[in-house]
C-alpha cells in the first residue's frame, strides 16, 4: 500500500478513508515516539559517505544527494 491515497488504501483493506486516516496517525505517532525512535533511528556522522545505492543510482541520487540518512535498516 505503499504510495497509494488513502481512497486506494480503504477500498483495499475495504475500511472507510476516515479509519484508514486514523489509524495511519497512531502508527505515526507512535514511530516518531521517544521509545521507538532512540531505538531504530540513528544519526550519520557528519562526514558520512552518500550510499552507493543512491549515488550510482540515477533514480534515487536526484532526491537524496542532498539528505542526511537517518534509519538504520
Amino acid at each position: 500500500v505503499t504510495g497509494l491515497s488513502i481512497r486506494h488504501v480503504g477500498e483495499r483493506f475495504q475500511r472507510s478513508n476516515g479509519t484508514i486516516s486514523k489509524y495511519f496517525k497512531k502508527i505515526q505517532f507512535e514511530f516518531s515516539s521517544r521509545d521507538i525512535y532512540s531505538k531504530y533511528v540513528r544519526l550519520p556522522r557528519s562526514d558520512a559517505p552518500i550510499h552507493p545505492t543512491i549515488h550510482n543510482n540515477p533514480k534515487f541520487f536526484p532526491f537524496f544527494a542532498n539528505t542526511i540518512g537517518a534509519i538504520d535498516g
